[in-house]
């Protein structure tokens, strides 16, 4: 009975990083699309780790656009022509990224957080609220300090998340995301994996979304052959 109901809910799980400013405009792409369809209270998210730069120190310095400029071989000026356009892209759908304010670090004590999260039935919170912390607030995410005061801030407790950062919890837990990621050739965020079937990669306008939600829920029920009918008994009384 339990397998049967599972099948009346839909699953969108996501691969994405709390400095990735594509994954926030994917979530808020998202956030459109499950607006206009029919079965959103049946939606499910699960959120999974992903870091762009495991090797990251706790911070990084630097003015943002010369570190894309860096990182991807181009020119100063031409690295911040793309941050604006991206920048403009976010206000469009409602999100305030402040680039030269953000201060990139080590993400993985934020996925250990966005794991308790899960635990705790809030994930989505605590994961906006890193996205929202790092793209708007010029938060430092890589310290456990900020961290720890961010995931406060989503509604977890105090002591918890203290606790947690001061141990290996949830540790298994992210190596286990990235694990899949690599086994999925998962290679840039965001990622869904919608229904547990349709794979759509990128921040996918609105519409895109909205499309595959409705394919996957209309897929979402294992089709039953009627091998053989007798009588039987209704609402309104029983077969003689």
């Amino acid at each position: 009975m339990t397998e049967f109901a599972m099948e009346n809910e839909l699953q969108v799980d996501i691969w994405s990083d709390v400095v990735c400013p594509w994954c926030a405009i994917g979530k808020a792409h998202l956030d459109q699309a499950l607006e206009l369809f029919e079965h959103r209270d049946r939606v499910s998210i699960l959120w999974h780790s992903f870091e762009l730069d495991p090797e990251a120190p706790a911070v990084r310095s630097g003015n943002y656009a010369e570190m894309i400029a860096k990182k991807y071989g181009y020119d100063v000026v031409q690295a911040q022509t793309m941050v604006d356009q991206m920048t403009e892209r976010a206000a469009a759908i409602g999100l305030d990224f402040h680039f030269e304010m953000v201060k990139p670090g080590n993400t993985f004590d934020a996925h250990r957080m966005i794991h308790l999260g899960a635990a705790r039935g809030i994930q989505t919170a605590v994961k906006e609220r890193m996205l929202r912390g790092y793209l708007s607030e010029g938060e430092a995410i890589g310290l456990p300090e900020v961290v720890e005061k961010l995931a406060i801030e989503a509604g977890l407790d105090a002591d918890e998340v203290a606790r947690v950062l001061a141990s290996d919890a949830f540790v298994d837990d992210v190596r286990a995301d990235e694990a899949l990621a690599r086994q999925l050739q998962i290679t840039g965020v965001p990622f869904f994996v919608i229904g547990g079937r349709y794979a759509v990669g990128g921040a996918q306008p609105a519409d895109v979304l909205l499309e595959v939600l409705e394919k996957a829920w209309s897929e979402r029920e294992p089709a039953l052959d009627m091998i053989a009918e007798g009588e039987v008994c209704g609402p309104e009384g029983c077969e003689i």
